[in-house]
């Protein structure tokens, strides 16, 4: 008799450990009320040897171990979520460091808008005395238009054709011309005024045709330079509504980010769908528990059977 019941305490025992261990993994509270009120349980035999040692056998043959099965079946679905939500994350990565070894940087985005805005300072200075002197030489860089080509498959905003027709239109009373550009007068006042200093401040792109937009330095008056013709007219920037002109990141690491965000949604999700126990399963261990702390666990082990019946059928109908 004692050895009868020394072995069903220490299955007791074993399987009380699995218990606890999928109740600390989940983290859920009514789940660890189940488990101390299963100890509790466990207690009451190991301290009263005198009870009938077979019904606490069946108590965890019917309930505990049927539950456990229930948990860990959970804990398997969720792991395959979480392993694929971790593929995920890994491709994600793939993908970034792909996308930023062949993309420009800002960096060098930037330090290469500088040497061009210089370009273009100097080239217009030059036109200038070109117009001035009615002279035939070519005022322009060899590299001015090298740029735009460099740059604009990552750098430049798209625009409408509408808006390229509206931002290149001019009225030819109202421009210089020579063999080599066409600018607008009241610009070319400006430039002098303000002593050519200018800043390359946005790239646009209509199709395959490049624009690029250049701002007084210190003042907030903008014009736009259109390589293919070396047209050079006021721009006012009001009218392009659908940019947002404080973002120079490069097409590609505006993708590289976006992934870079994505997997950190990811990686905070993980931790909840690790642990997650759908809603239907929730509501029968809360009624669970309400059972086996109302009862008379002695009097009443038929009703531990209707209980397991019900873990039964949810372990074997589980859809996650």
């Amino acid at each position: 008799m004692e050895e009868n019941l020394a072995a069903i305490l220490k299955e007791s025992n074993r399987i009380m450990n699995k218990l606890q261990v999928l109740s600390a993994f989940f983290e859920d509270e009514v789940l660890y009320k189940i488990y101390l009120r299963s100890q509790v349980i466990h207690s009451l035999f190991a301290h009263n040897p005198e009870l009938d040692a077979n019904k606490l056998e069946l108590f965890h043959v019917q309930f505990t171990e049927t539950l456990i099965g229930l948990l860990k079946e959970i804990k398997k679905a969720n792991e395959k979520k979480v392993t694929i939500l971790f593929d995920e994350i890994q491709l994600n990565d793939d993908l970034i460091a792909q996308v930023k070894s062949s993309a420009f940087s800002e960096e060098r985005f930037h330090s290469e808008k500088q040497r061009q805005a210089l370009r273009i300072n100097n080239s217009l200075r030059k036109l200038y005395q070109v117009l001035s002197e009615d002279s035939q030489e070519n005022p322009f860089a060899k590299n001015m238009h090298t740029f735009s080509a460099r740059f604009a498959e990552e750098f430049y905003d798209p625009i409408e054709p509408e808006m390229l027709d509206a931002l290149t239109r001019y009225d030819q009373k109202e421009v210089y011309a020579n063999a080599y550009a066409i600018i607008g007068r009241k610009l070319m006042g400006a430039l002098c005024k303000y002593d050519f200093k200018t800043e390359f401040f946005n790239g646009l792109k209509a199709g395959d045709v490049l624009l690029e937009l250049y701002k007084f330095v210190n003042n907030d008056r903008y014009f736009v330079y259109l390589p293919s013709r070396n047209l050079f007219l006021f721009c006012d920037v009001s009218q392009i509504t659908h940019i947002d002109w404080t973002d120079n990141r490069s097409k590609k690491e505006r993708i590289a980010q976006e992934l870079q965000q994505k997997n950190e949604q990811i990686e905070s999700r993980i931790s909840a769908i690790k642990t997650y126990i759908p809603p239907q399963i929730r509501q029968l261990l809360a009624e669970n528990y309400k059972k086996i702390s109302d009862i008379d666990f002695l009097q009443n082990m038929s009703n531990f059977e209707i209980q397991a019946n019900i873990l039964k059928t949810m372990l074997n109908t589980l859809t996650l």
